[in-house]
């Protein structure tokens, strides 16, 4: 789910106007103050020097916390990155390593045996399950899960405390099974053994972020240090300006921004959420889900994701 502001100072104030309310208000209230008491106003106002300085500290404060959490979010879409490329190699690992006995190696297109197929739609479920598990849905909900599961082997791992890991843990044991067997080679197993690892490595780091949140002290501080500046920039700002009534749109662009960077700070803070500046993660995993359902030789592909204007995945 995407958020238009189309571009619209409107949409921000919309988006934060309690923030924007509070501000207004308390820089008209100083301003009022000032007005109606024009006499003795003078002794609560403040000089500007040490309101910027305060306000210096508060943007960079407010720009830490902002700058850490797109650093949880940049590490998201690697982690995706990687996994559409692992995704890739397992599929031609499965398609090149695991011999056909049913069709001759000169055939083209080549066919997939049973086993083949059955390795690549249940890592289509595997990327499909994770994208779930990690936006916290349900996989009994989930439609594309679902389609690529068998309906008894779903059932099982839903019931798993790991469901994705349940997952890999039967593609390796039908590999291993193979090999044991003499139909795949010890050094092409250790091959598959190495994707497998890069699997659980991808997992591992996309769960870590997800159940690791930012240290909730950070946006507490922030939100108070931004309301308390809000009160203290018009007490700087009147008496030093030609038109007293010019600290209340003065505050309210200053104070906003600060509230404006560490609201995306917070959003940006977990990249696996549905909000609108959260990865695009059914976009990826349909991409990956077409591009092993083409090796396949499967018909009736859904539609490639497409970016929007502002170059976003839907």
């Amino acid at each position: 789910m995407f958020v238009d502001f189309r571009g619209s100072i409107w949409g921000l104030l919309r988006w934060q106007w309690k923030a924007s309310l509070v501000f207004a208000l308390a820089s008209s209230l100083i301003v009022g103050f000032e007005h109606v008491f024009a006499d003795h106003a003078h002794h609560i106002f403040l000089p500007v020097a040490p309101v910027a300085v305060v306000g210096g500290a508060i943007g960079i404060f407010v720009s830490f916390r902002t700058n850490s959490a797109y650093a949880r979010w940049w590490e998201g879409r690697q982690l995706w990155g990687r996994m559409i490329n692992s995704s890739r190699h397992f599929c031609t690992q499965v398609l090149s390593y695991l011999p056909n006995p049913e069709h001759g190696a000169d055939q083209q297109p080549p066919v997939p045996s049973e086993l083949q197929r059955a390795l690549i739609r249940r890592h289509i479920a595997y990327v499909h399950a994770l994208r779930v598990l990690l936006r916290n849905e349900s996989l009994v909900d989930d439609t594309d899960f679902n389609a690529f599961l068998p309906g008894k082997e779903a059932e099982r791992t839903i019931a798993e405390s790991n469901p994705t890991h349940a997952l890999l843990h039967t593609q390796m044991r039908l590999l291993v099974a193979e090999s044991d067997a003499g139909r795949l080679d010890p050094l092409r197993l250790q091959s598959f053994d190495e994707t497998i690892r890069a699997l659980l490595d991808i997992q591992g780091g996309c769960e870590r972020i997800q159940k690791t949140p930012f240290p909730r002290s950070y946006g507490f501080i922030a939100d108070r240090l931004i309301m308390a500046y809000g009160i203290l920039l018009p007490l700087g700002l009147v008496g030093q300006i030609s038109n007293d009534w010019i600290a209340i749109p003065l505050t309210l662009l200053v104070c906003l921004s600060f509230a404006l960077i560490n609201e995306v700070g917070r959003v940006l803070e977990d990249p696996f959420t549905t909000f609108w500046p959260s990865l695009p993660l059914s976009a990826l995993a349909k991409t990956i889900e077409i591009n092993l359902r083409q090796r396949l030789g499967d018909a009736n592909l859904p539609e490639s994701p497409k970016q929007d204007a502002r170059g976003i995945l839907m």
